[in-house]
Order: C-alpha cells, then sequence, then structure tokens
C-alpha cells in the first residue's frame, strides 16, 4: 500500500535487538489519589544498576498520555535539566549504583478512550496494562523481564467508589477526611508490569472459597455491578474446577489468599490474567439460564480457566519479552484446550478448537499478515495478539505432547515450571525442558516457531506404497522454508467391511518420505491427522466414496467428522459453480443426504458430535478454501446445498426435534447442553426446509436463552417473511439487557439481502449500538465484515467505504480495536478481479491517510 509521504514512519522492534535491561527494579511502591479527570500518580521505584551495564549507562523509562509533575532522586528534587522527557522516554542519567527514584505525574483515566493503562468504564477505573499499557499510567521500565514487588495505595471518593482492589492481598485501609478513604495493597511475588491491576468503583462482591491440595484455603470473590450479583454463580464454579483440575492434571497449586475477578463492560480482550486481580470483559463473567446460551457458558468456563492458568504459565513464569509472547500464551490455550476436553466433550472439543484455527489462524498463515508463532519483528505488539500466536502456539504444545508422551510431557511442564519459577523464560527454555526430560532432539521441531505459513502434506499411493510430501509456500520476509518436524497419526480402513487394517504415528521430518501399507484382502482407504495431530494442510485426493467410508467408520471422531465437513464444503462449492466439473454432484448429494440421514438416526450416542455433523460451514469458512472469492457463487451454493438436504431430510428431523425438544429446567452442563445443542441444530435445518412458524413458536415459549437465541438466529440469518417479526420480539423483550442485545446486533449484522448494509448504517444511530463499547463494535461492525461476506465484498464496492469510515474513525479513540477489525480484509488478493480492485481502492485509501495510529499503520503496511 502506499503512504502518507508526510507521515513519520514508526520504527520496528527486533527480536535480534533484544538485550537485558541496563537497570533492575526492585521494589514499587504506588500511590493512587483517584479522580476521573485528573488522577495523581506518585511511583516510588528501588533501584540498581545491572551488573551487565556500563557505569555511565542512562536510565531510559517509558511513558505515554501522562503529564509528569515531578523527578526524585533518593529523597532530592531534580531540576528540569537533569532530566529529558522526549518522544515517549523520560531519560536520566548520572546515577548511582542503586537508588531509590520517586516520579509524581498525573494521567487524565475519562479521556483514556484507548481503554489502555487507567481509564473508565461505566464511572467504574480499572487497567489494561498488557502489553504496554502501565507506562500510561506512570514512567516505568515497561518490559515483561522487569520483574519487581508491588505495594499500591489507592484513595477516592467513599460514596462513588467504595470498591478499592489492586494485585495481592489487601494490608490496611480506612477513612480519610473530605468523604475520601484509601486502601493498601501488596503482592509477595515479583512480577511484570504488564500484570500490574487496579479497580475503584461501586461494586458486589459475590464470594466463595477453595481449599488447595495442601489444606490451604483460598477466598473467591466476583466483583460486578450491584444488578449482576446473580449471575456469576457459574464463573466461580468454572474457577473452582479450574483450580483443582490444574493441581491434579499440570501439579499447579493456587499461591495467594485470595482470587478476584472484576467484571468490566469496556474491555478491548476477553480477560486479563493480572496477579489475583484478574480483569474480565463482563461478556465472560455474566450469566444466567435466562440470558446466556450453552456457547455462552462454555465459553466462561474456558476464560475463566485460561486466566486462572496464566497464574503459572504467564505470571509465575512469565516472557522475557514480547517476542515470547506464544510461549506463555499457546501453552495457556493449549492447558484451557485439555481442560475443556476433560469437563465436556473431548472429540466435540477438538472439532470446535480446530474450526477457530481453521477459521482465524489459517487464513493468517495464507495471506499478507502471516508470521511465525514467535515474530522476528513488530511496530506495534498489540498486532500479535493473534490466532497464530495463541492457536497455533496451542497446536505446537499439543504436537510437543504427541512426539513426547504424556508422562514425560508433564515431567517437562514439571521441570518448565520449577526451573524457571520467578523468571522471564523464552521458547528456548521451554523446549529444552522438554528436551532433557525426554532425551529427545528437538532442533528440528523448533522451526514450528520461528518460520511462518503452513505445511501442505501431499499424498501419493502406488500399490501399497504411500509417500508423504511436505512443502510450504514463501511467506511475506521468509522465501525458503525447510522441512519441518510433523507428527501425522493416520489409519487404513477397508472400503468395503471398515474394519481397521492399520494405524500409527509417522514423524515426517524430511521433504518426502515412503511408508508401506500391509497387503490386504480389501482396497485401503488412508485416514490422515487423526485428531488433527498437526496444524498443517493435507492434499489427499479423496473420492467421495472414501469420505463416505470414512464417515461410516473411522474410529477416530475428529476424522469421522473431517470426512463429513470436507463433503459439506465440495458440496457447497460444487452447486455454487467454484468447483464444477469435480464429480457427479447430484448423486453425491443424494448419498451425502442418506449417510447424514443414518447419523440422525443413531444420535442418540453422541448428541453433541452429531450436531457437529449437521453443522453446515458457514460462506466465511467456504471462503478459505477457494482460490478465487466470488462471494455471490460461494452463497448460492451453500444456499442450495442447505436447502436441499433440509428438504430432503425434512421428516427425521422433525422427529429428532420432537424427541428432544421440552422445557425442562436448565442446566449448562456437558449432558444437558449435548442434547440441546443437537435439537436447534435440527431446528436450522428445519427453517431452511419451510418449517420457519415452528422456530418462531419456540422463540416465544423458551424457557430459556439457549432455545430462544438458537430459533431466532435461524429467523435472523433466513429469508423467511417471520424473520423481522422474530428479531424485533426479541429487542424489545431484551433491550435493557447490554449484553444480551449484542447477540441481536451480530445476528442484524449477518442479514442476508441487498439491503443489509443500508440496515448498517442505520444501525450506527440506533440506541442499542455504542461506538465506545469494544463488545458492541465487535458485534456489529466486526461480524458484518467477517460473517455476511455478501454484503461486505459487494460488486459495487460500498461495503468496503462502509468499512473504511468506521474504521478511521474508531482508530481515533481506540486503536486496538481498529486494527483488529481491520484484518477483515486480509482476503482481498483472493476476490475476483472486480472486487479485488475494488478493495484495494480502498485499503490506498486508508493507508494515505494522515493520522493514523502505529497499530493501523503496521497493518496497512502489511496488507
Amino acid at each position: 500500500m502506499l503512504k502518507n509521504p508526510d507521515a513519520a514512519t514508526p520504527q520496528p522492534t527486533r527480536l535480534e535487538d533484544y538485550r537485558p535491561s541496563d537497570y533492575l527494579i526492585e521494589t514499587v511502591d504506588l500511590d493512587f489519589a483517584l479522580s476521573p479527570d485528573r488522577t495523581l500518580v506518585t511511583s516510588t521505584l528501588v533501584m540498581r544498576r545491572a551488573s551487565t551495564a556500563a557505569v555511565d549507562a542512562p536510565l531510559i523509562l517509558d511513558g505515554e498520555e501522562i503529564d509528569l509533575l515531578s523527578v526524585g532522586l533518593d529523597g532530592e528534587p531534580l531540576a528540569p535539566l537533569q532530566y529529558k522527557v522526549a518522544d515517549n522516554k523520560l531519560t536520566i542519567r548520572d546515577l548511582p549504583a542503586s537508588f531509590t527514584l520517586t516520579i509524581k505525574n498525573t494521567c487524565a483515566p475519562a479521556a483514556n478512550t484507548a481503554l489502555s493503562g487507567l481509564y473508565l468504564s461505566n464511572d467504574m477505573f480499572c487497567t489494561q496494562c498488557e502489553a504496554e499499557g502501565f507506562r500510561r499510567i506512570t514512567y516505568y521500565l515497561d518490559r515483561p523481564d522487569i520483574l519487581a514487588k508491588f505495594t499500591v495505595r489507592m484513595e477516592a471518593e467513599k460514596a462513588a467508589f467504595p470498591v478499592l482492589l489492586s494485585n495481592g492481598n489487601q494490608i490496611e485501609k480506612g477513612d480519610l477526611t473530605e468523604g475520601r478513604h484509601f486502601a493498601r495493597w501488596a503482592d509477595p511475588f515479583p512480577k511484570p508490569a504488564y500484570l500490574f491491576a487496579l479497580v475503584a468503583g461501586d461494586l458486589a462482591c459475590v464470594e466463595d472459597s477453595f481449599t488447595t491440595v495442601s489444606g490451604r484455603k483460598v477466598a473467591l470473590k466476583v466483583f460486578v455491578q450491584p444488578q449482576n450479583t446473580h449471575k456469576c454463580d457459574y464463573t466461580l464454579d468454572a474457577l473452582k474446577r479450574a483450580m483443582r483440575w490444574d493441581e491434579e492434571t499440570f501439579g499447579r497449586e493456587y499461591d495467594l489468599d485470595i482470587f478476584m475477578i472484576v467484571a468490566v463492560d469496556h474491555f478491548n480482550f476477553g480477560a486479563m490474567e493480572n496477579k489475583g486481580l484478574n480483569i474480565f470483559n463482563s461478556a465472560y463473567v455474566l450469566a444466567s439460564p435466562e440470558t446466556a446460551t450453552d456457547q455462552d457458558y462454555e465459553t466462561i468456563e474456558s476464560i475463566v480457566a485460561h486466566e486462572y492458568f496464566h497464574n503459572w504459565s504467564g505470571n509465575r513464569v512469565t516472557c522475557r519479552d514480547w517476542f515470547q509472547l506464544c510461549l506463555k500464551e499457546g501453552f495457556t490455550v493449549f492447558r484451557d484446550q485439555e481442560f475443556s476436553a476433560d469437563m465436556r466433550s473431548r472429540p466435540v472439543q477438538r472439532i470446535k478448537d480446530v474450526r477457530r484455527l481453521w477459521a482465524h489462524q489459517f487464513p493468517e498463515d495464507d495471506g499478507p499478515l502471516a508470521h511465525p508463532p514467535r515474530p522476528q519483528e513488530f511496530i506495534t505488539i498489540d498486532n500479535f495478539y493473534t490466532a497464530t500466536v495463541y492457536e497455533k502456539g496451542a497446536e505446537l504444545a499439543r504436537m510437543l505432547k504427541l512426539l513426547l508422551g504424556e508422562h514425560n510431557f508433564r515431567k517437562a511442564s514439571d521441570l518448565y515450571f520449577k526451573r524457571h519459577d520467578g523468571t522471564a523464560a523464552t521458547v528456548e527454555d521451554f523446549v529444552c525442558a522438554m528436551e532433557e526430560t525426554s532425551g529427545r532432539d528437538l532442533t528440528q521441531f523448533r522451526r514450528w516457531y520461528a518460520d511462518a505459513g503452513r505445511p501442505t502434506v501431499s499424498i501419493g499411493a502406488e500399490n501399497n506404497e504411500i509417500t508423504l510430501t511436505q512443502n510450504t509456500a514463501p511467506t511475506p520476509e521468509q522465501s525458503e522454508k525447510l522441512p519441518r518436524h510433523i507428527p501425522i497419526e493416520y489409519a487404513a480402513y477397508g472400503a468395503e467391511t471398515g474394519a481397521i487394517l492399520q494405524r500409527g504415528l509417522i514423524e515426517l521430518t524430511g521433504e518426502s518420505q515412503i511408508f508401506r501399507i500391509d497387503e490386504q484382502s480389501e482396497r485401503p482407504v488412508l485416514s490422515f491427522l487423526n485428531g488433527f495431530s498437526a496444524p498443517v494442510s493435507l492434499d489427499q485426493n479423496l473420492s467421495v466414496d472414501d469420505r463416505l467410508v470414512l464417515m461410516k467408520h473411522d474410529r477416530d471422531a475428529f476424522s469421522r467428522w473431517s470426512a463429513t465437513h470436507g463433503l459439506w464444503k465440495d458440496l457447497c462449492l460444487s452447486f455454487g459453480g467454484v468447483n464444477d466439473g469435480a464429480f457427479d454432484k447430484d448423486a453425491a448429494l443424494d448419498r451425502f443426504t442418506e449417510a447424514l440421514g443414518r447419523a440422525i438416526a443413531t444420535a442418540d450416542k453422541d448428541p453433541a458430535f452429531t450436531a457437529e455433523l449437521l453443522k453446515t460451514p458457514s460462506a466465511a469458512e467456504l471462503t478459505q478454501t477457494v482460490d478465487t472469492i466470488d462471494p455471490d457463487k460461494i452463497t448460492s451454493g451453500r444456499r442450495h446445498v442447505r436447502s436441499a438436504l433440509a428438504t430432503a431430510l425434512k421428516q427425521p428431523l422433525q422427529r429428532l426435534y420432537d424427541r428432544l425438544h421440552n422445557n425442562a429446567s436448565y442446566s449448562p452442563d456437558a449432558s444437558h447442553a449435548g442434547p440441546r445443542t443437537l435439537k436447534n441444530a435440527a431446528l436450522g435445518l428445519l427453517v431452511d426446509a419451510g418449517e420457519d412458524p415452528l422456530a418462531l413458536t419456540q422463540a416465544t415459549h423458551a424457557a430459556h436463552m439457549s432455545d430462544e437465541a438458537a430459533a431466532t438466529a435461524a429467523l435472523a440469518t433466513s429469508d423467511s417473511p417471520l424473520r423481522e417479526m422474530a428479531l424485533d420480539r426479541f429487542y424489545s423483550k431484551w433491550r435493557a439487557d447490554p449484553l444480551v442485545v449484542n447477540k441481536w446486533l451480530a445476528w442484524r449484522a449477518v442479514a442476508p439481502g441487498p439491503d443489509a448494509l443500508y440496515d448498517m448504517q442505520a444501525l450506527l444511530s440506533h440506541d442499542a449500538f455504542d461506538a465506545g463499547n469494544p463488545n458492541k463494535v465487535r458485534a456489529l461492525i466486526g461480524v458484518f465484515a467477517r460473517e455476511n461476506i455478501a454484503s461486505f465484498h459487494r460488486a459495487d464496492g460500498e461495503g468496503y467505504r462502509f468499512f473504511a469510515e468506521q474504521i478511521l474513525s474508531i482508530d481515533k479513540k481506540n486503536p486496538q480495536l481498529a486494527a483488529r477489525l481491520f484484518t477483515a480484509l486480509e482476503c482481498w488478493r483472493k476476490l475476483e478481479p472486480g472486487r479485488k480492485a475494488q478493495a484495494e481502492k480502498i485499503l490506498t485509501q486508508i493507508a494515505e491517510t494522515s493520522g493514523l495510529s502505529s497499530n493501523l499503520y503496521e497493518m496497512t503496511a502489511k496488507l
């Protein structure tokens, strides 16, 4: 993209330039006089020069959007000529080997729309310091390898902010004059600044407790707005289960006497693992049967576990620099995935994890935003909280467990935690622990961390000799790719009987590798990547017959689902004219319909799994499997296949729905959620078969949100004449609950039809929308750009123009949010020529706009 020639070019930070800090901070005393417009911060830092630093090394502290009042050294004020403030840095020279630095500054929480640092959410003070938000609070060595013990004192108006919280344990509190009060908190564990947290507000507390494996009693507290206290029970339940699971599975016991969660409405992330004081997006704390779906409960369970698991994989052992982000995030995502698998259905959890990987990470690998799990450089680290770092990072941990075995993997994680407790670690530290306990050389495996892109494993067969070949296409900044270490679980099944002929694990390490299938009396059908054993693409020419064999006989549930999902995709694209002529599509659709009919007939064996079989790939998912994206063809083919299949299976779907539909009392556990999910999957197909009144009846009389939302969503994404009635009814009922209304905004965003874009424009001024709330922006603008491919990728380019206007407006207030939304255009080079030209025109317009944030600048430079 072209750039504004008058704009200053932000410079990248590079991994190769990392060097330890010249100065260390031993203790931090923070004093906050909280005020929405002007908060006074006094920071007292006990510091020393590092043994490796030069005697004349300057101290350079980070600071942004703050007003410096004074600097003191060992109790004496420094004159302005003794320090320098420029380019968001405070530089001090001629320092002794050890000293105490006192800094006074102010910040403006009410004006902080970036939601980074100290800001207000619904008149409540809260913080978000990861990755580099602490520098917006006070001047500091804002880097993750600076670990210090924090003590925090805060004071505020008692009537408006009766609750004052920070990390660690409260050691003092009391009243002050003029209606103010204070509290002091001390965290006994050294931590980097990004884990600092502060909350002050009018909050209610819901309490519970947990007794650790060693017998210590831990107080558990969830702080929410008073009207939401009845929505916290599941969060506490999930937290206690996560604490017990981490003790039993990874040997990790909690280390403080209190664990707190605070729900805030304005948050750029899902949640934040600040030591002992987790700050959560309220969407991932608050749940009741009336307002939350089964998926909401499942997501809360996962995110609560993820942030709790960070207490060890992220807090007790943190990352040396931000290039090591996948070390804490990828490993912790793997841990929360395993927790969810143990809490629910392991096969279904694996399917969901892989679908998330395919939907978000694979497009990164395939486009201009491709980067390694450990990138080599960045302009803004906020832009690297990506699916590659999180989801692909988790896959690397999963591959290590498969290669080492469960026993050695646990030994390795124990060694890693023990050796690096209280330190800032690297990817090498993690992999070295794996090598030492297993005795394996993982040198080649390390390429997964350093290389961008995704290997494609091609399968060639001649008689019983199978050749596996790996190839990784060039990516930006990396043109040559060496072979990676790829574990491939496989099985061979008899084409006639479905019997297992052979199974095993292949470790593909070269560009190509040959193995043999033993002589058999029937033709073998090969199933590769069982359990999705590696994050690769598979180039295997499976016929419709072979896919049907695997749908029926594959013992690996993921591979059975993958064969089904593959046929869904092939049929949708074929009927859309995208890969026309590849096979007899009408005959294939008939046979696929029969196969799904058999799955419906045996659905009771695993209803949650059967529900996954019935889910049609979204239009957005289908765009990822084609070389050229034509949204009209993709949506047309998908609509045809879904309608034809639903019509053909209408009677068995109706019987399934009738058998499962009931208004029994609600429980979010897996045994109840599975049948409910299957019933609502059947309902979605029935709407496509013309049974839309059934959905409206369910929505109107539903006893809980899972049924109400599923029925409303089925109508919202259809062409049913009942669509507007269902959406109006839902909004009228729930307009006072902002989290529930977000569902309505998302359904509006995926509306089909030629008027969808104009409806989007009108919704920007609707009472339900708030441009300052990231949840609402993601629900409306984010969902529109990601999921409504027909309207976003309009041939006339109006969808892109609308999107550009919103991105540029958001960037002025919240650069992190703007940059994340902007990734919806990462596929632009794959669009058909007319749309591609329109997208390029808009991208150039954005890139040439003056005053872009560094976040959005970096994205435009890559796209």
